[in-house]
């Protein structure tokens, strides 16, 4: 992505972060300001700020980065999860990152290092999902293990600590994480039953789902 966004690309981007911000905390993907949204427009990463309640936030609160990380447009101070973020753009195809601590997301990030295939909705995100290594909210060795837990993939869990999905816009961004929240409590649900172990799909079923899922939908 080359050249200077326009203004009104930039209200629109932002407007359109803070109200998929304001959508993960109505659906209860996160608690109070947990969590962090961004979006790239042009060479600027518009993203939520660290510690401002999202229904504060206004049209001319628009936030924006580059992709060394410095700030470009507003006063705000940039998420401390901004290290993650850029390395996502830097790294993938990505337009928009949403990050939650989602509950049933995070408790698997605990149990396992690969959320199992429970669903075909796992095609949707590359793959079966891999666990991130713990590391330091905000820091760089975080983001390492991001990039280590995306390849191949468009969403991960963090180990005892949520979900990273990115997409070519925020919506789909948002339904990944959502999709992903949602795998997450069938597992468990299912794995919860005693004396039962959950049938799981195989690699060519999921092949044959990624396929059909890639024909989805309207034109």
């Amino acid at each position: 992505m080359t050249g200077e966004p326009s203004r009104d690309a930039i209200e629109q981007a932002w407007q359109d972060l803070v109200a998929t911000a304001r959508r993960t905390a109505a659906e209860g993907l996160v608690v109070g300001t947990s969590g962090n949204v961004s979006v790239r427009v042009g060479p600027l990463v518009l993203v939520t700020p660290s510690g401002v309640p999202y229904d504060r936030l206004a049209p001319g609160d628009a936030l924006a980065v580059d992709l060394d990380g410095r700030r470009v447009l507003g006063e705000f101070v940039p998420t401390s999860e901004l290290p993650l973020h850029l390395a996502v753009y830097r790294n993938t195809s990505a337009t928009a990152v949403v990050h939650t601590h989602a509950v049933h997301a995070t408790a698997v990030s605990t149990l396992v290092s690969e959320l199992p295939p429970i669903h075909y909705m796992t095609a949707a995100l590359g793959g079966p999902v891999r666990v991130a290594p713990y590391a330091l909210y905000g820091s760089d060795e975080l983001a390492a293990h991001l990039l280590y837990a995306l390849r191949g993939r468009t969403g991960c869990l963090l180990r005892n600590h949520g979900t990273v999905t990115y997409g070519d816009t925020l919506a789909q961004a948002y339904d990944r994480t959502a999709q992903l929240e949602w795998m997450c409590r069938l597992w468990l649900a299912a794995a919860s039953v005693p004396g039962r172990t959950p049938t799981l799909l195989t690699g060519a079923q999921l092949d044959e789902a990624g396929k059909k899922l890639r024909g989805y939908g309207q034109t």
